[in-house]
């Protein structure tokens, strides 16, 4: 039986606005909801806090630049690894390169080097310990951008690292690195996420990710060398944070331009820790 007239038409899809994720026309160059410059500027604009906002990456490419900081610090500490350090495979990092280039030690945490609570979640120990992450991270990465638009996302990301290694300082004395705490920080905010979406999509979300939450902790938990301090404190921190920060809502377009700010200031924060490191590391090879 042919279907009627109406079902034979194909739909045309419909862009989406890249900062409110609302539905716009091909024709629009500026969103109507939260007037986002879509395409070539028609004339100079002197809004100093949407030229900021649109340096953000649109959703979408936040998680590959974070995973593509990740594998050039991965490739840098392994060229250091291999000229300057006896111990740890072609691969592996050992104790000495993880310290110099910003791993957690509780010790020098609390006598001034605060900054590697930062430092400390962009860094890997070892091609098997990026892998996953970055298997993880890859998968994770994407929902959460979606749910929260770049800005948010990359706040949420850092804050529940910092808060993860810091949680690892104050109850493990040891050497800790890794994305991990940020990820159990995504995991946590994606609870929250279902939390304030209520109803039955809201009950899912929230399910699926507390299952996630709790077979990641059960599994690791069975794996020697694993700093589940940082995991849990990268999961209350990142489900704290999203909780508050909420999601983006097209009834307030100019609050995620701030968002996006925010978002850069995180990336300047990072940048300025591993800047700060540098100089202590350069320090530490004189002495």
């Amino acid at each position: 039986m042919p279907l009627p007239p109406l079902y034979n038409q194909s739909v045309e899809p419909r862009p989406i606005c890249p900062n409110c994720r609302a539905f716009i026309s091909k024709a629009d160059r500026v969103c109507p909801y939260c007037e986002f410059q879509i395409g070539p500027a028609l004339a100079p604009t002197l809004d100093a806090t949407r030229t900021l906002a649109s340096l953000m990456p649109q959703d979408g490419q936040l998680t590959v630049y974070i995973l593509a900081v990740n594998g050039f610090l991965y490739l840098a500490m392994i060229l250091f690894n291999q000229q300057n350090t006896i111990g740890g495979g072609s691969l592996d990092m050992n104790g000495i390169t993880l310290f110099l280039f910003g791993a957690k030690e509780s010790s020098y945490v609390f006598h001034g080097e605060w900054w590697r609570l930062v430092t400390a979640g962009f860094l890997h120990a070892g091609i098997l310990h990026i892998g996953m992450n970055s298997w993880s991270l890859y998968n994770l990465g994407a929902q959460a951008e979606e749910a929260f638009g770049s800005g948010r996302m990359l706040v949420i990301y850092v804050v529940s690292s910092v808060v993860g290694f810091l949680a690892s300082a104050i109850f493990s004395p040891s050497l800790s690195v890794g994305a991990s705490a940020a990820i159990f920080g995504l995991v946590g905010a994606m609870i929250a996420f279902g939390i304030h979406q209520r109803g039955a999509f809201g009950n899912y979300i929230k399910s699926a990710y507390i299952s996630t939450a709790v077979i990641s902790l059960v599994m690791t938990g069975f794996i020697g060398q694993i700093d589940n301090y940082a995991h849990l404190g990268g999961l209350a921190g990142g489900f704290a944070i999203a909780y508050i920060v909420g999601h983006p809502s097209l009834s307030q377009p100019r609050q995620e331009r701030y968002w996006n700010i925010a978002g850069l200031a995180a990336a300047a924060a990072v940048l300025f820790c591993f800047v700060i490191q540098l100089l202590a590391t350069l320090k530490y090879l004189r002495s």
